[in-house]
């Protein structure tokens, strides 16, 4: 792929995520089409509400969620948080289906499944999100 090519996708192109540069070509690393969906949901589900400066409204505030038995109102509660933020902060997709997978194997960690059409191609993808429940010192794996 050519230099000017990456930065015409028609489904985006944005930093990739954690951000990486190149000290000696003096650019930074780029991800475009799903793989920038992608790293968009990672950044949507783990941002606070309020943490983005200018965007007040944008993230899902997973945070409040730490420590708080999964029950069946945490859950709908986690629900109705990622579909909101999904609804207002990535448009590029169709939300289908949102799931959480607590398998108690491992405990403290929630995977949240989501399913989803990406809007201009068609494509069915599913994304999951790791959410630690509970901190991450007596774990068992």
């Amino acid at each position: 792929m050519e230099n000017n090519e990456r930065y015409t996708s028609f489904l985006g192109t944005g930093w990739s995520f954690p951000p990486t540069f190149s000290k000696a070509a003096g650019q930074v690393s780029m991800s475009s089409d799903e793989k920038d969906i992608e790293e968009s949901l990672e950044i949507l589900l783990s941002t606070r509400l309020g943490e983005r400066i200018m965007h007040p409204d944008f993230g899902c505030d997973l945070t409040d969620m730490i420590f708080e038995p999964l029950s069946i109102s945490v859950k709908t509660y986690i629900f109705n948080l990622v579909e909101t933020a999904i609804l207002y902060h990535e448009p590029r997709i169709l939300l289908h289906k949102i799931d959480l997978i607590d398998d108690g194997e491992n405990q403290g960690l929630v995977k949240i499944l989501l399913e989803y059409t990406i809007s201009t191609t068609n494509s069915r993808k599913n994304y999951v999100y790791p959410f630690y429940i509970k901190e991450g010192t007596n774990i068992k794996k």
